[in-house]
């Protein structure tokens, strides 16, 4: 499944690298707007929480805290330091090393069903295996879990791969850095003191971004399930195109929809059509209709190398040639969640 959105960002400063500035890429010679892949998944897990607590689990490093506590709530009798031995027992039994102070080593990625599982597997037995702990570890995924994967050096056992990947986001031309200098009065000076109390300035820039991701719907399946791959590609596609990094948000209020976005369902192989844009975009009124223009094309290119399609469905504001158009977001959700039915019906009948 990959999805292509086009979107227009006003002045921002969504992704931010070590000096503050926007982040940047260099592609066809020009220099692009760049909002990471990490950036933009972070977004959307914190998207997948709003929606449904079952849907994101916990990187943390913090694991045996998390497990401790729920053993004290199936048993208000064990005291905060039995349970803490008992949850680091449990992850060291899995391979998972565990300092003095009870922290894990690097970040461990643990949906909420792990935690109550391993919480309920120490409290029954008292001599532990690490098969049944490394099971628990790799069921009851969260869906940020399946999508995004997990690994754990400890224990390469204990990793899950991801079903889903997601590019950074580029600008479809080429954006020159703009800088914003502000100062700021104090509101208690004297009437007869000047100069400002504080001032600065920020980097930002503006931009209409070519967004691509995709998803491996056999892989999410085996992660989660068949009913559940299905809730989680839609998920997915609802939170990837209508999440946001939030940086610098409140200072330039930036907030924006996608004004495109194609959804295609492939049986061989995810291809991202940012080489529409490696020659950038210019324009002398606005770059979002020609950047469509581009991608269509592209799709159209790329389908001589490719199989056909199963499906695609576009979403615009604007005119399109490409695909089965819909009337809004809903529309497309429902088109993708009909066909992965019927697609799953027919696999299994031929099973």
């Amino acid at each position: 499944m990959d999805i292509h959105v086009l979107q227009s960002v006003p002045s921002a400063n969504l992704n931010r690298d070590d000096t503050g500035a926007p982040k940047t890429a260099l592609y066809g010679g020009v220099t692009r707007s760049r909002v990471s892949s990490q950036s933009w998944k972070r977004a959307m897990r914190i998207s997948f929480n709003k929606d449904n607590l079952n849907q994101t689990g916990i990187r943390t490093k913090d694991a045996v805290v998390l497990i401790s506590r729920k053993l004290q709530q199936l048993n208000t009798e064990l005291d905060e330091e039995n349970a803490l031995e008992k949850a680091q027992a449990v992850l060291t039994t899995a391979k998972i090393k565990v300092d003095k102070n009870y922290k894990t080593g690097a970040l461990l990625m643990i949906s909420q069903g792990q935690v109550d599982k391993l919480a309920q597997y120490a409290l029954n037995h008292d001599e532990l295996d690490k098969k049944e702990v490394t099971k628990v570890l790799k069921g009851d995924q969260s869906l940020d879990l399946a999508l995004f994967g997990r690994m754990v050096a400890d224990n390469p056992e204990l990793n899950v791969d991801a079903s889903a990947q997601v590019a950074h986001a580029i600008s479809t031309h080429e954006i020159t850095p703009e800088y914003d200098y502000f100062t700021a009065l104090d509101d208690l000076q004297e009437d007869d003191t000047t100069g400002a109390a504080m001032l600065g300035s920020i980097e930002y820039n503006s931009a209409t971004l070519y967004r691509y991701a995709n998803l491996n719907f056999h892989e999410l399946e085996s992660n989660v399930g068949i009913q559940a791959a299905i809730q989680g590609a839609l998920s997915y596609i609802k939170t990837f195109v209508l999440s946001m990094p939030t940086g610098k948000q409140n200072t330039f209020a930036n907030k924006t929809l996608p004004g495109y976005v194609m959804v295609t369902l492939h049986t061989d192989t995810p291809v991202n059509l940012v080489s529409a844009f490696e020659e950038p975009v210019s324009s002398e009124h606005g770059y979002f209709q020609p950047s469509v223009k581009r991608l269509e094309n592209e799709y159209e290119v790329t389908q001589k190398f490719i199989e056909d399609p199963m499906l695609t469905v576009v979403l615009s504001k604007t005119k399109t040639v490409q695909g089965e158009s819909v009337t809004d977001f809903s529309a497309l959700l429902t088109r993708i969640k009909t066909y992965l039915q019927r697609v799953i019906e027919n696999e299994n009948i031929n099973n």
